[in-house]
């Protein structure tokens, strides 16, 4: 009866889980646990094949099915990284904390099944811990349709039993996370943002009495916003002696508020900037901790040698041995045409490349334009090609079937793809690429295109990782484009590519935002607390 009850017990403590760890396709035994003098007992196995888990069994295989958590000093300091792992943007609740400290509470009162249930729950909620921590909580893969990423496997058991065996599990926590920058200036934009006091008594600044308030104007909305430059630190000063006057202490401030949030620091404030002043703290900790997930999703490690563009920021950055060599601008995605998130490797270099219409631009774009005109095609220097390679006139096009056509840009300084572009293996026919309009990069919202990333200057960025000062130096690569013959050149150096998404981070204690283009931190923050 006893027996039935604990299984109970544990059915309840595990049902309530929306994820258990899964077992691996490929089971690897762990080593033998080291078992000390404290209090261990036997434990049931059908105690433990009632948490489903393959991990868990082969856990306590390397027991001998002993329980293993007798130390009080292991056993406490376990609880405490549960307890307190919302300040690396996890959820206690999802490693049963409280539930685990009142089985600690009793520890000298519990009988021997109730210290085996005790002991399988405290290995299950940490192993679930470390593996949030790895590779996050979530799913990408069934969130996303255009999300390719590597996957990430964790042997969390051999982890874990090397840690415990080795007495050093205040270093598995640090060990389980991303060694990259940006996930740790995440962390601190968490540590930071929880500095910050409660704001709730600031109200909602409803949209200004003019369209933009400029230098010098009077709006009653000033009251709240310099209530908010105040209360995100970007304004010195006291909230009882503000005014309605947009003076210059507050345009200063302003600039400084654009300027971390991406915005276009001219001082002007407009629906942009009111809208990111109405982030209340509770949501910007949101933003952070989804952008946490989401880089738990993405490699722990980065290669020597890497582009990394972050879609929200709008920027590309090349890294090599751990220094930053190349800063550009690029141009992203729209909402309707989101650019993807891919890990990847850059292959080739396409001078003077020709540009073949994808479906969607097909059927959205061309097909509308080529109803009305069918000279829209030729003013671009597309050609109509048939199945059998032939050029077909606009005039014989068949409107009602344009899929049976390729349609074909020659090479040339207005084809879409611009003057080149480079390849890497991916499942959505998308590349980094020049444009043929350079004027995009002047603007502060560049998610203009239709999925590929373009790069501001790539003729530059083309010289830079060819890295060939006799056979592709300016003067020759200016000689190919000249030519308006489609070169193919091997990228010989090995770059990785990370065309990732992230909208928060910090820099010099500081809190970075960007808007979140696409939409997706509210909606994943939402699913983290599920």
């Amino acid at each position: 009866m006893k027996k039935l009850y604990f299984l109970l017990i544990i059915n309840i403590l595990i049902s309530c889980k929306k994820e258990s760890p899964k077992a691996p396709v490929k089971t690897v035994t762990p080593p033998a646990i080291i078992l000390t003098d404290e209090r261990k007992v036997q434990i049931d196995t059908a105690t433990i094949n009632a948490f489903k888990s393959e991990t868990l069994k082969q856990f306590y295989h390397s027991s001998e099915n002993k329980t293993v958590w007798g130390n009080l000093k292991k056993r406490t300091f376990v609880l405490s990284l549960l307890k307190k792992s919302d300040e690396l943007g996890l959820n206690p609740d999802d490693y049963k904390s409280s539930t685990l400290e009142k089985f600690e509470k009793r520890i000298s009162e519990l009988k021997d099944s109730e210290l085996a249930t005790y002991d399988i729950l405290l290995t299950y909620n940490f192993e679930l811990y470390l593996s949030h921590l790895y590779k996050g909580k979530l799913d990408p893969k069934k969130l996303y349709t255009n999300w390719d990423l590597e996957e990430k496997t964790f042997d969390v058991n051999n982890v874990l039993v090397k840690a415990f065996n080795e007495n050093k599990l205040d270093s598995i926590s640090e060990h389980c996370q991303s060694k990259a920058e940006p996930y740790k200036q995440l962390l601190e934009a968490l540590t930071i943002i929880n500095t910050f006091p409660d704001d709730t008594d600031i109200g909602n600044i409803p949209s200004p009495d003019k369209v933009k308030i400029s230098l010098n104007d009077t709006s009653s909305s000033l009251i709240n916003i310099k209530k908010r430059l105040l209360f995100w630190k970007d304004m010195s000063g006291k909230s009882d002696s503000l005014t309605k006057k947009y003076d210059q202490k507050t345009f200063d401030a302003v600039k400084r508020f654009q300027e971390r949030h991406g915005l276009a620091a001219d001082g002007v404030i407009g629906a942009g900037t009111i809208n990111a002043l109405n982030f209340s703290k509770q949501k910007r900790k949101e933003q952070i901790i989804a952008n946490l997930e989401r880089w738990r999703w993405y490699n722990n490690e980065l290669s020597e040698s890497y582009f990394i563009i972050n879609i929200p920021d709008y920027s590309l950055n090349v890294v090599e041995n751990q220094d930053t060599t190349l800063v550009r601008n690029v141009v992203v995605g729209t909402s309707k045409r989101r650019t993807p998130i891919i890990t990847s490797k850059l292959r080739s270099v396409v001078f003077n490349p020709t540009w073949t219409v994808p479906p969607t631009i097909l059927k959205e774009d061309v097909v509308p334009a080529m109803k009305r005109n069918r000279n829209y095609l030729a003013k671009k220097n597309i050609t109509i090609y048939d199945s059998a390679g032939k050029v077909v006139d606009p005039k014989a096009w068949n409107e009602n079937n344009p899929g049976k056509y390729r349609y074909v840009q020659s090479p040339g300084y207005n084809n879409s793809l611009g003057l080149m572009k480079i390849m890497f293996p991916n499942h959505h026919s998308v590349y980094l690429h020049d444009t043929n309009h350079r004027n995009y990069f002047g603007r502060n919202n560049r998610s203009l295109s239709s999925g590929c990333v373009r790069i501001e200057n790539p003729l530059e960025v083309a010289e830079h990782i060819l890295d060939d000062s006799e056979s592709y130096t300016k003067d020759k690569i200016d000689t190919i484009i000249a030519s308006k013959k489609t070169t193919y050149v091997k990228i010989n150096k090995k770059y990785a590519l990370y065309q990732w998404y992230w909208t928060a981070w910090s820099k010099k204690n500081q809190l970075i935002f960007r808007a979140d283009i696409y939409n997706l931190d509210s909606d994943l923050y939402a699913k983290l607390r599920e």
